[in-house]
């Protein structure tokens, strides 16, 4: 796996939610772009301090033309507490791009593509819809969050219909994101989320004998594959999700 670790400056940080953060980087090695589903490992604080371990957090957006990377994360711990301290003109260490991500110019070429997302999950989605869309493919966007959105209206360049669900009924569907899909209408379906939801849609997906694709999420030390922390259990075997993943084929991580 080919990474830079570099030193990056802070261009913006907005608040999108109560807990979700937009934080934008000036990455400096521009020639090696991120692609959609990578992501990098952040750190913004001194290697002696705690927490020990850097935050892997994936790229939401990149643009080849300033350099600006962008990241969505939720506030939920030291480390990431500490990432929403910065201001513009603060200097963080990022180390990436890392991990497999998703060949979006490959899976263009399929057919009708449906993206789903949770939450959080979002976050890698708003890069690989960029990316289909560049590969002449505009997905269909289907996304669930517990009460109100955020972030949608960046989407929408990108996508052919945009379908909401929420656990609360705020927005739009009282109810799981997966109860507006169906994976009979598409080549292939993507998603990232909570395992719940990656696992009902893969249900879906199997019953109409759609191909599915997921991002995976795990705890990670190294963010290279040297550490074996985030190993997770394949129907092919053990595999690192921060060095083979973190995309995987949904058959070889979830059953039936």
């Amino acid at each position: 796996m080919n990474v830079t670790s570099c030193n990056a400056k802070v261009l913006s940080q907005s608040t999108l939610a109560p807990d979700i953060r937009k934080l934008v980087v000036a990455w400096p090695d521009a020639s090696r772009p991120p692609h959609a589903g990578q992501f990098f490992m952040l750190r913004a604080w001194a290697m002696d301090e705690k927490p020990v371990l850097s935050r892997p957090i994936s790229v939401n957006d990149f643009d080849p033309d300033t350099g600006a990377l962008t990241f969505l994360y939720q506030v939920k711990g030291e480390g990431t507490a500490k990432l929403a301290a910065l201001k513009p003109g603060d200097t963080m260490t990022v180390t990436g791009p890392c991990g497999n991500g998703f060949d979006a110019a490959a899976l263009a070429s399929l057919g009708r593509i449906a993206v789903v997302g949770g939450g959080i999950g979002t976050a890698p989605l708003l890069l690989l819809c960029k990316s289909l869309c560049a590969a002449g493919c505009k997905p269909d966007l289907f996304v669930g969050f517990r009460d109100q959105p955020y972030n949608l209206e960046a989407f929408q360049p990108y996508c052919g219909k945009i379908q909401l669900s929420t656990d609360t009924g705020a927005v739009g569907h009282h109810g799981l994101v997966t109860d507006l899909l169906r994976p009979q209408e598409y080549a292939v379906v993507l998603a990232c989320g909570p395992g719940v939801m990656m696992r009902g849609v893969y249900r879906l997906c199997a019953e109409q004998g759609t191909p599915c694709l997921v991002s995976m999420e795990n705890k990670m030390a190294c963010g290279l594959g040297a550490c074996l922390g985030c190993t997770c259990h394949t129907k092919v075997g053990p595999k690192t999700v921060c060095k083979d993943g973190p995309v995987f084929k949904a058959e070889e991580v979830f059953d039936l």
